[in-house]
C-alpha cells in the first residue's frame, strides 16, 4: 500500500488527464459520424 501511495503522490496527473480528453475529443467525432449514419442523417 505504500508503493501506491508513493505512486499516487509523485505522479504526474495533469498529461494524464489531457491524454484522456484528448482521447475522447478524438472519438467522439467518429461517434457522431456513426450516429448521424444510424439515424438516417436526420439528429
Amino acid at each position: 500500500m505504500d508503493f501506491l501511495t508513493n505512486f499516487v503522490g509523485n505522479a504526474n496527473l495533469e498529461p494524464i488527464f489531457q491524454l484522456t480528453f484528448v482521447a475522447l475529443i478524438m472519438l467522439s467525432g467518429p461517434v457522431v459520424i456513426f450516429l448521424l449514419a444510424a439515424r438516417g442523417g436526420d439528429m
